[in-house]
């Protein structure tokens, strides 16, 4: 399930075979010029709108804590996300506000108020644990069944990458996302492990402006466009020039 940041790279990614497909708040908040957790939540649902109505794939919103400041904003986000045509969002235990991940009781209350306001679309609670430099597998696992119990439907700790760790992961019960990392399993070998679901996060959109940033210093430094005879033999001719 990998993650486009705007209608174009949304549209590549399903003709290059993705059946589902997510948003991305860090990339989305890049392609505006931003850094991630300065999105407004009505700019959000705007995206959605226009993300969901530009491909036939199921989506799922990367909502980050719900925009909530309590569970009653949390719900009501919630159900905003459940009026767009999503599939389904998420909900993580980080607070922006406070800079610092949210007390277990705390976060899982906000998982239910979630789940109880988002209809039937599958809601995926995350644990920022391991972003945030809470190594802590320990609490991590204890974050994730806390979160199951409340009513999540897909379970989420990105940055958690050793298979062992994933395994442990797996063996909490609901389907597992996995973050796709430089070094991790690759994607046979996480479905091996039983991982339900990989995403990349923002990692594609920092790969395409990082693509866009090299091609740039070759162009204005020694003036050549090797960059573009790459792009060429990567199949996009007709994407360019079409």
């Amino acid at each position: 399930m990998p993650n486009p940041w705007d209608i174009g790279s949304a549209k590549l990614l399903v003709e290059v075979g993705a059946t589902a497909l997510a948003t991305t708040s860090a990339g989305h908040a890049g392609a505006n010029g931003r850094l991630d957790q300065n999105v407004q939540r009505d700019e959000l649902l705007a995206h959605v709108v226009e993300m969901t109505a530009s491909v036939d794939v199921p989506f799922n919103v990367d909502s980050e804590d719900c925009f909530g400041i309590d569970v009653a904003g949390v719900a009501e986000t919630a159900e905003l996300i459940a009026a767009t045509d999503a599939a389904g969002f998420s909900i993580e235990d980080f607070d922006p506000r406070a800079g610092s991940i949210r007390p277990i009781e705390n976060a899982a209350q906000r998982v239910t108020a979630a789940k109880e306001a988002g209809a039937d679309l599958v809601l995926t609670a995350r644990t920022e644990n391991h972003l945030y430099g809470v190594d802590d597998l320990d609490d991590t696992v204890r974050r994730l069944k806390a979160y199951r119990d409340a009513g999540a439907d897909v379970l989420y700790a990105p940055g958690v990458a050793a298979p062992d760790d994933i395994e442990r992961l797996v063996a909490i019960g609901p389907p597992v996302n996995v973050l796709a990392l430089p070094g991790a399993p690759t994607v046979p070998e996480l479905a091996d492990l039983g991982v339900a679901r990989v995403s990349v996060g923002s990692l594609f959109a920092w790969a395409a402006y990082g693509a866009l940033v090299e091609a740039a210093r070759e162009l204005l430094g020694p003036g050549t466009s090797d960059y573009s005879a790459r792009m060429l033999d990567g199949g996009l001719r007709n994407q360019a020039f079409g």
